[in-house]
């Protein structure tokens, strides 16, 4: 196998995306792995124990889980690798998904390395859901949960279902790994963080991913944006991606140039669902949007340290920008796009102001503005637990959704 990192990297097993588990071709038979399946009909994948309930005639294939109860999905002792789950509950308005979270544990941490709510974690925000088809995630009718991210861990996993919803719900699910005695280089673990801001000043970014110390890759993003209405139909979707690594301060290494551009779009935002880029909510009527982006392709390595962010930042017409000023909307303008150029207003502080008649008419004005942002960070590291804070509370998760 071809190494995707230096020699003496701990990140090695993360980037086997492309090919099975550990690289191997598909005809491989590689010594010593053993294939496991952890569900309700044979809750600790032992050889021959599946499906023993009712005499063997589906059993357990499901199970109520009460509102406010939690369920161990998976507790499981021993070295592998998580390739695929597969889950589905009964009730899954978008108030429901946001209220049910799940946990992911590694090699006994006391502290999960998952934590984000249901709909959010299985690649679409906003607790929505459609038929789509991604590199990492698929739902193939909208109304089921499939994730295909390898996920390493050398003694022990844990996958807790947390229904925080008004209603019970009846769960199915399945976890698909592969044993092994043990991994052939160093593993980094997988992690997921759920943010989300629905207030705040113009000019203050988004924090997709916060501070996360160690050693890793960054895999991705699933992001979701609910416009304030006062913005009217101007465009949320020009603030550019930041990426701060090792040591980054005040500016960032990885720079985009707007929101579309990041997810591989460009000039305004229609539906789609390719591999690694995709846009599976574009809601103009309820003003909700869902998208995403995953660095498998352009692997996005750290050494000590990585925050992402996007900046709070739309684009319109002078008179629509003024109106919302008059109404109260929070607003900044930060360059004007003329036929001669960018005017950069932050550098130049001698242009005229918004609302001055030499503020040049009909052309397109950049503005910080103030959303309902969301995001699900995807990521490899070198630890099981990680620094970030816990999942926020149910208040937060509703806001603006229901």
């Amino acid at each position: 196998m071809a190494k995707l990192f230096n020699s003496g990297c701990m990140l090695l097993l993360c980037c086997f995306f492309f090919e099975a588990t550990y690289a191997q071709q598909l005809y491989e038979l590689p010594a010593g792995a053993e294939t496991q399946w952890i569900s309700l009909e044979n809750a600790s994948g032992t050889k021959g124990k599946g499906g023993m309930e009712n005499k063997g005639a589906k059993g357990h294939a499901a199970e109520w889980i009460k509102a406010g109860e939690r369920k161990v999905m998976m507790d499981y002792n021993g070295a592998g690798v998580i390739n695929r789950i597969w889950m589905t509950v009964i009730e899954r308005s978008p108030a429901s998904l946001r209220s049910i979270y799940i946990e992911m544990y590694w090699d006994g941490a006391a502290k999960p390395a998952v934590s984000v709510p249901l709909g959010d974690f299985f690649g679409i925000g906003l607790g929505r859901r459609t038929a789509f088809q991604s590199a990492l995630f698929s739902d193939p009718e909208g109304k089921s949960f499939n994730c295909f991210i390898p996920m390493p861990f050398k003694k022990h996993a844990k996958i807790v279902f947390v229904n925080e919803s008004k209603q019970n719900q009846l769960l199915f699910f399945d976890v698909n790994l592969t044993k092994v005695k043990k991994h052939p280089q160093e593993i980094a673990y997988f992690h997921a963080c759920w943010t989300s801001s629905t207030d705040g000043k113009p000019g203050d970014d988004f924090e997709i991913l916060p501070q996360v110390k160690g050693r890793g890759r960054f895999l991705g993003t699933n992001l979701s944006v609910i416009p304030d209405k006062i913005y009217g139909d101007t465009w949320f979707g020009e603030g550019e991606i930041k990426m701060y690594l090792d040591g980054d301060k005040q500016y960032p290494t990885l720079v985009g140039t707007g929101t579309e551009d990041y997810i591989g779009s460009a000039w305004n935002l229609g539906p789609f669902a390719h591999l690694y880029q995709g846009a599976p909510i574009v809601d103009k009527q309820k003003g909700q949007y869902a998208f995403y982006r995953y660095h498998i392709p352009d692997p996005i390595y750290f050494r000590t340290d990585c925050k992402v962010t996007i900046q709070q930042m739309g684009g319109g017409g002078r008179d629509k920008i003024r109106a919302i000023v008059k109404a109260g909307g929070k607003v900044k303008p930060v360059s004007v796009m003329t036929q001669n150029g960018l005017i950069k207003l932050l550098e130049e502080p001698a242009y005229p102001d918004l609302m001055d008649d030499r503020f040049p008419a009909d052309e397109w004005v950049n503005f910080y503005r103030v959303d309902n942002y969301s995001a699900t960070a995807y990521f490899y590291l070198d630890k099981p637990e990680n620094n970030l804070p816990p999942l926020a509370p149910l208040t937060q998760r509703l806001k603006g959704i229901l």
